[in-house]
């Protein structure tokens, strides 16, 4: 898939305490429907397995909606399912041996909540940059807080696209205009919304608004 940093404009992370009885892929369709641009699969208490079956029929969906699927922090799911791309933190795979692994033709994403980690990223092969916590976070207990200012200066440090993530909802999504992100990430803000359809809708046009002006 040709990466287009159009495509991060709102980036869906799946969360299953967040689905709870909605379901994986009907929470997925549904994002889609209502306006995600990517989907990342984040099942961490997931074996192999059971994400290789989680990525195939999400990569159906999201083929039918022409967004990418990327994997959280497995190369090898990547590998055996033909997902779009993985998506690695500081503590996961080197950024530099997924592009070797699965070459040019794939989406690498890589966390960066310095602009010194950023740009190594950068340096390593990343196509984007997810940044954060920029917001509270309720998925991860460990987030450290990093402010719109840092955000903002690794977002000019950077040639390539910046996503924030942590704590992102309707509520402050506004508070990154200037900023000059490429997309918003979102997960209980998405997932754990009664309405899935709807949120996507709302968190659509405020991310469009603040990345693209209005």
């Amino acid at each position: 898939m040709i990466f287009d940093k159009k495509m991060l404009a709102l980036y869906a992370i799946t969360d299953r305490k967040c689905i709870g009885e909605k379901g994986l892929e009907y929470s997925v369709e549904q994002a889609l429907y209502g306006g995600a641009t990517i989907v990342q699969l984040r099942d961490k208490g997931a074996n192999i397995d059971t994400l290789c079956k989680e990525a195939d029929s999400l990569l159906k969906i999201c083929q039918r909606y022409g967004a990418p699927l990327i994997i959280n922090d497995n190369a090898e799911v990547v590998l055996k399912t033909g997902a779009d791309g993985v998506h690695l933190g500081q503590s996961d795979m080197e950024l530099a041996h997924a592009r070797e692994i699965l070459g040019n033709d794939k989406i690498i994403g890589g966390s960066a909540r310095t602009v010194e980690l950023a740009k190594k990223a950068e340096e390593s092969g990343a196509d984007y940059i997810g940044c954060g916590a920029v917001f509270g976070t309720l998925t991860k207990s460990d987030a450290k807080y990093i402010g719109t200012q840092r955000l903002k200066e690794i977002c000019t440090s950077l040639s390539i696209p910046v996503v924030a993530i942590g704590g992102v909802n309707a509520g402050n999504i506004s508070q990154l205009e200037g900023c000059k992100i490429s997309g918003v990430a979102v997960v209980s803000a998405l997932f754990g919304a009664e309405n899935v359809y709807t949120s996507a809708q709302e968190l659509s046009k405020l991310a469009d608004s603040v990345i693209y002006g209005g």
